[in-house]
């Protein structure tokens, strides 16, 4: 059963960190273009795969984490490669949470209504964007090192 658990959260972490880290080459690919329409659609992308496979993608991780670390005899908070990687997925939902999602929603919305009325303020878009991926880079790189943690099992 450990076996299985455990496989069961390989997968979910690789899709999503996959989903992740292809939401942000998407956004950047349709900035690329300045087109408002291209924009929107991309965003609108991005905050659909995000309700699709990001979010039940947590549910799954977190689960089939806690469950293999308890099937095969872990304890959670008592094993640093465990407790540190929780605190890193911790802080990657909180700046999701509190940053990213207000700011692909508010994204959406100005790509969304540009496209509609033709006049697209890009350089105001384009601050949005960076600040997206300053937040975008911090909520990548947490599970990315609590991927490493998971895969290294240093003694910390």
């Amino acid at each position: 059963m450990y076996l299985w658990l455990k496989l069961i959260h390989v997968i979910a972490v690789i899709l999503f960190l996959g989903n992740i880290i292809t939401g942000l080459f998407w956004h950047r690919h349709a900035l690329r273009t300045r087109n408002a329409s291209l924009i929107a659609h991309t965003m609108d992308g991005v905050v659909q795969s995000d309700r699709l496979f990001t979010m039940p993608g947590v549910l799954v991780i977190l689960a089939s984490g806690i469950f293999a670390a308890i099937r095969g005899g872990f304890p959670i908070l008592g094993t640093p490669w465990i407790a540190w990687t929780i605190v890193m997925f911790a802080i990657s939902g909180a700046v999701f949470m509190s940053r990213l999602a207000p700011l692909q929603r508010r994204m959406l919305a100005e790509a969304a209504t540009a496209a509609k009325s033709g006049a697209f303020d890009y350089a105001a878009y384009h601050r949005l964007s960076r600040q997206w991926d300053l937040w975008g880079a911090i909520a990548t790189l947490t599970p990315l090192i609590g991927l490493a943690l998971m895969v290294l099992k240093p003694a910390l």
